[in-house]
This record gives structure tokens, C-alpha cells and sequence, in this order.
């Protein structure tokens, strides 16, 4: 008998579940692994992501969503039963949410972790498990490499619970593909940004285009000479869904990013000229825009190596054409 959250499901199966599929990056690997011809189950509470981002997928007779969480560890067993291999992408997402729902971030990656990693090796599941550059914390020794240490600060500051939350993600996933021979994988992703990425969390692109698009001022917060990598969600998708056809993949840490480094300040600007837009850049100190224990990092750029080895490419669309790429869809839409 299937719990009563299970009733919108098509019972049969699935080529691939993708749980956080409703959310920004989940939703585009379901309308990626589609056209690929492939059948997908969702599970998503709809916490962040939304079924408007499924509305490419709906109508396809292969794809099939359930609304629920992967806290609810007999509903992801079920899911599990169902489906060949797993992506992993429901986490607690956005910087103000982390800061303001530590609680909540806390369980939902670590237990809802445990229980996709738990489901998967009963049925030996290849599985991906999305992590992020949050677990190098505070670490000055950039390019991140995936074997670097790791420098968090301290437990105080609850910025870090996110980025200790996903260090234990991985942690169970490697313990799991030692001791129990799970084909497990883990990406490490850097700030993947394209179309459906909501600035209601705290993402920085999405919120300068639409502060740009609103004719509000541009806010950057603290001195904007911070930097990140951008990587565009497009080439994000073809990395992860190549990693899980790559046997040598399984059991690794990698690092999946564009390494074209930009200060915030910057990103603003570019958001400004591509635009069009007369908006005012405005600088907020942190003090003003978070609570009293946020703590920030410098730089956040990953090394590639790694994934060019495995897979021969990287993702590699400049800030620029990212960008221009967001604003031609959301005058599309």
C-alpha cells in the first residue's frame, strides 16, 4: 500500500528520480534527462521550488512528480523502489534562508541525505549527490581543489551550519561507497545561476536582474570586491548527467564550475550595462542586510581538473553571456 502522498504517482518505472526536482537545477535536469528520452520521478515539498518550473515536463507521459519530502523516509523508499538511479538535488537553498532556518537546513540536508543514501543502497542505486562550494568555508587556498582542507568558522555564526550540513553529506555518501559499495557520486557545485533561479533567497544574480528589470536600485552587500564563479545552469546539467554515465566517477568528490572569476561589484555593473537598465549601484554593509553572526569569504574558485579528466569539459559560458542568456528568456516569458 503507497502512503496517501504517493497518490498522484504513476506506478511504474522510472528511469531516474530527482528528488528537489521542482526546484531550479532539479527542473532543469528533468527536462534535460526527457529530451534525452529518458522516464523521471519527482519528489519535491515545494519549500523553494515550485511546480510552474515542471510545466515543460507536465504533459510528458514519462515524467510523474510527487509532492513531498525526503524527510519522510518511507515515501523516498518507495520512490527509490521505482527508479534506476537517483540525483539528489533537494537541499536547503539561499544564503537568507540558511541564516534565518538553521533548524530546518540542518535536517533537510542531513536527514533527508541519510534516508536518499539509506533507500539507494538497499536496491544498489547509482546515485549523485549534489554538494556545493559552501564546504570550503573560509579557505584562502584558491583554486579549490576537491582534496583541500576544508576551514569552516566558528559554530557561533550559523552561515556555517549550511556549509557543515553538506560536508556530512558527503561524508555518509563516502562512507557508504566504502563500506556498502554504493555507486555513489558528489558534485561540488559553484554558483550555478540561469532562467527559474529565484532571487527570494538571496542568490545574487537573479536579484541585481531583477532589481535591473524593476528600475530599483542594484544592492550589493558589503564592499562588492568579494568574487564567485558563475556557471550557467545549462552546462551544469550536461557535467552532472555525463558524471553519472562515467564508472570512473563513482566513489569521487568533484568539483563542477566555471572558473572565470567576478567581484560582486562587478556583477552589478555588467547586470546595469547588459541591461540597459538606470538603476543606482548601492553598497549595504552586512550588518544592514543579515543578522549579527554572518560571515562571509572572498573568493570562491574551483579547480577543474578533476572534471576535465573524467568527462573532457568544463563549464566554460562567461559572465557576459549568462547574463544576456537570462534576460533574452525572461522577455520570452
Amino acid at each position: 500500500m503507497y502512503p496517501p502522498s504517493m497518490t498522484e504517482l504513476r506506478i511504474r518505472p522510472y528511469d531516474y528520480l530527482v528528488t528537489g526536482g521542482a526546484g531550479f537545477i532539479g527542473s532543469h535536469l528533468c527536462e534535460a534527462l526527457l529530451r534525452r528520452g529518458h522516464s523521471v520521478l519527482v519528489i519535491d515539498d515545494l519549500s523553494t521550488g515550485s511546480l510552474s518550473n515542471l510545466s515543460v515536463c507536465a504533459d510528458n507521459p514519462d515524467f510523474s512528480y510527487v509532492v513531498g519530502s525526503v524527510l519522510d523516509a518511507s515515501l523516498v523508499s518507495e520512490a527509490v523502489d521505482l527508479c534506476d538511479r537517483i540525483l539528489h538535488m533537494a537541499a536547503a537553498v539561499g544564503v537568507e534562508n540558511i541564516i534565518r532556518r538553521p533548524v530546518e537546513t540542518i535536517e533537510a540536508n542531513v536527514k533527508g541525505t541519510e534516508n536518499v543514501l539509506n533507500a539507494a543502497c538497499k536496491k544498489m542505486r547509482r546515485t549523485f549527490i549534489a554538494s556545493t562550494s559552501e564546504v570550503y568555508g573560509k579557505s584562502n587556498d584558491v583554486p579549490f581543489r576537491e582534496d583541500g582542507d576544508i576551514v569552516l568558522g566558528a559554530t557561533q555564526r550559523s552561515r556555517w551550519s549550511y556549509a557543515c550540513s553538506k560536508a556530512i553529506d558527503e561524508f555518509l555518501a563516502q562512507a557508504y561507497w566504502k563500506d556498502k559499495d554504493l555507486p555513489v557520486i558528489i558534485g561540488r557545485l559553484f554558483n550555478t545561476v540561469g532562467l527559474r533561479q529565484s532571487g527570494r533567497y538571496g542568490m545574487v544574480l537573479p536579484r541585481f536582474i531583477d532589481q535591473a528589470l524593476t528600475g530599483k536600485p542594484i544592492t550589493v552587500y558589503g564592499d562588492g570586491k568579494q568574487t564567485r564563479c558563475f556557471s550557467l545552469v545549462d552546462e551544469i546539467v550536461e557535467c552532472v548527467l555525463a558524471l553519472m554515465d562515467n564508472d570512473d566517477a563513482l566513489g569521487k568528490v568533484i568539483n563542477i564550475g566555471c572558473t572565470q572569476e567576478v567581484s560582486i561589484g562587478e556583477l552589478a555593473r555588467k547586470v546595469k550595462s547588459i541591461s540597459g537598465c538606470e538603476s543606482e549601484i548601492e553598497l549595504i554593509p552586512y550588518s544592514e542586510a543579515y543578522p549579527d553572526d554572518f560571515e562571509d569569504m572572498r573568493r570562491r574558485v574551483p579547480d577543474v581538473a578533476l572534471l576535465r579528466s573524467l568527462i573532457g569539459m568544463v563549464p566554460e559560458a562567461g559572465i557576459n553571456q549568462i547574463i544576456e542568456s537570462i534576460l533574452a528568456g525572461r522577455s520570452e516569458e
